[in-house]
């Protein structure tokens, strides 16, 4: 990652969250945001809206093995 490479925020659908440069074609599996910006400001992005690091299928199993 260099400071002049434009990146935008991408999630699956486990919920996780990853950095990726604009120019490049999104992986199959990911959805973009709608974030970009810098390396920095997406990193703060993430770290304000991934408070839970636990892939959705696990907070899940974990949420109806406490019902």
């Amino acid at each position: 990652m260099d400071e002049n490479t434009r990146y935008q925020v991408l999630r699956n659908d486990e919920e996780q969250y990853s950095l990726w440069p604009v120019d490049i074609e999104v992986p199959a599996g990911w959805q973009p945001v709608g974030k970009e910006g810098t390396e920095a400001d997406c990193t703060a992005y993430v770290d304000e809206v991934w408070t839970d690091m636990r892939p959705k299928s696990l907070r899940e199993r974990m949420e109806n093995a406490g019902a």
